[in-house]
């Protein structure tokens, strides 16, 4: 792992509060460290990941995991205002929704999103993808420093 014995940072951008809780349960089973934000809606992500407003002293995630369907911005436009801004373009996105179709998967991708998950609708399958998501993205994979 290369956070330095530090938390991971995880923004999560999820509108739905029963969505938020399941990912909330399931970061707390799994074996990571970690600080889980959320912002409800797609200008709320990009102020935190600008460190606007009231996100001005947020940390820089060490990842985004969002959600497409928010209300205000959603995720396709904040994929696509994320790959146009140099100051942020690095943080790796993985959209974690619950659509399983072939055009937002591949507008998804076409945006630069690092990986694309759909989300299991049983709890048990839930955790399972959170705990890969965590062994590949903070054990397995190499991230930029956030220094």
């Amino acid at each position: 792992m290369n956070l330095s014995g530090r938390p991971a940072e995880i923004l999560l951008a999820e509108d739905n509060e029963d969505d938020f809780e399941l990912t909330r349960i399931a970061f707390g089973r799994v074996r990571l460290t970690a600080h889980l934000h959320r912002v409800s809606d797609g200008e709320q992500c990009m102020a935190f990941l600008r460190r606007e407003g009231e996100h001005a002293r947020a940390p820089t995630p060490d990842i985004v995991l969002l959600d497409l369907n928010m209300p205000r911005m959603d995720g396709r436009q904040v994929l696509e205002e994320v790959s146009r801004d140099d100051r942020i373009c690095h943080i790796p996105i993985i959209v974690l929704t619950s659509s399983d179709a072939d055009a937002d998967v591949f507008a998804a991708y076409k945006l630069h999103a690092r990986s694309y998950i759909v989300k299991p609708v049983d709890f048990a399958k839930f955790e399972n993808a959170i705990q890969t998501l965590s062994d590949y993205w903070f054990k397995l994979v190499r991230l930029p420093s956030n220094a």
